[in-house]
């Protein structure tokens, strides 16, 4: 991951302020781990405050290295309330039941973790609820918000069904880690470590939790935090153009390019919406897919020894065939060929 890849993408401050109260409390010296960074607390503290994702990988991995502490994302999960998430906690706390909480969350998630996206579904017997990475950062960075992720989840979660949260089947993409015996705090999860592609973090619930009231529910306050979230959203995508926001996020993806309705769930508005910003910017969506998708494959194919085979599945081709044949229509080489010329 480089710096300009990844310089569109920013993140709200508040949790990593929080990640340095937690190190503080481990004796660490934050102004000397935040100072290489360009950062200080004063900074990470600011209301509405974010930082560009790069900047985060680089404080979480010197977090741990100068803690030692691989639970470091198990504890700032823990520690984190719904309060913690602004204007989207607010509305969560203020909905009807479980099943709408979690669909707002799932609609307005780029707000709390924009490298993460929130998928909800609900049938007959399960509700479903998945955080799944859509940008890329270093194997120790994802591995801390994948844990702050379920741990966070669970307790807040478990905060709004009053105690009362059924037993439920939680799915980690990661090896099981050395603190395991930490998620016997999540006393209702069974716990599944296994890792996948894309690296994901997923709750499987009976379907009948869904159905929880909740305590604080307030149908005005909702309707005032639902526009409120509505509103930043739309401010955050009239601060950048949003071809430049979905070529980033093409070139970012773990595994296998977006399809443009998973762009545009990403992005917290609907296909047609999607494609009417990118006409106006006079861009397209398959366009934009095809350039990152070649760069993609130009630098995979000069900076790595992966087998043609596998970065076709990365690109999210079905084999290395259909790669070949998409690549030399606009390169006028095959892979191989390429890589050969160029080394």
């Amino acid at each position: 991951m480089s710096t300009s890849d990844t310089k569109d993408l920013r993140i709200p401050a508040r949790y990593y302020a929080r990640v340095a109260d937690l190190l503080l409390r481990d004796g660490v010296d934050v102004d000397d781990l935040l100072r290489p960074l360009g950062l200080d607390l004063g900074t990470l503290s600011q209301p509405g405050a974010t930082l560009p994702l790069y900047q985060v990988d680089l404080m979480v991995q010197a977090g741990v290295q100068m803690t030692g502490r691989r639970d470091l994302g198990f504890e700032l999960g823990k520690s984190l309330k719904l309060s913690s998430h602004d204007i989207v906690g607010y509305g969560i706390l203020s909905s009807p039941n479980v099943d709408y909480a979690l669909r707002l969350v799932s609609r307005f998630f780029r707000l709390i973790m924009p490298s993460f996206q929130a998928r909800y579904r609900r049938d007959q017997r399960h509700m479903e609820f998945t955080f799944q990475a859509v940008a890329a950062t270093s194997q120790v960075c994802l591995d801390v918000h994948l844990e702050a992720l379920a741990s966070a989840a669970h307790f807040e979660i478990r905060e709004l069904m009053q105690g009362q949260m059924p037993d439920y089947a939680l799915y980690l993409s990661l090896s099981e880690p050395a603190h395991v015996q930490r998620y016997q705090e999540l006393r209702e999860a069974r716990c599944h470590f296994i890792p996948s592609v894309p690296p994901e973090v997923r709750f499987v619930f009976p379907a009948s939790a869904g159905d929880k009231a909740l305590a604080l529910a307030d149908d005005v306050a909702l309707k005032a935090a639902e526009e409120r979230c509505r509103s930043m959203v739309q401010r955050a995508l009239n601060r950048q153009d949003v071809s430049g926001w979905v070529r980033m996020m093409l070139r970012e993806a773990r595994h296998g390019m977006p399809s443009m309705d998973e762009m545009a769930h990403t992005l917290n508005m609907s296909p047609r919406s999607l494609d009417r910003y990118l006409q106006r910017e006079g861009a397209g969506y398959r366009a934009l897919l095809q350039q990152v998708r070649h760069e993609r494959a130009q630098r995979l194919l000069l900076n790595s020894g992966t087998s043609i085979t596998q970065i076709a599945l990365e690109l999210g081709y079905t084999d290395a065939a259909n790669f070949t044949r998409a690549f030399r229509k606009i390169e006028g080489v095959s892979p191989s060929v390429f890589r050969t010329r160029s080394t």
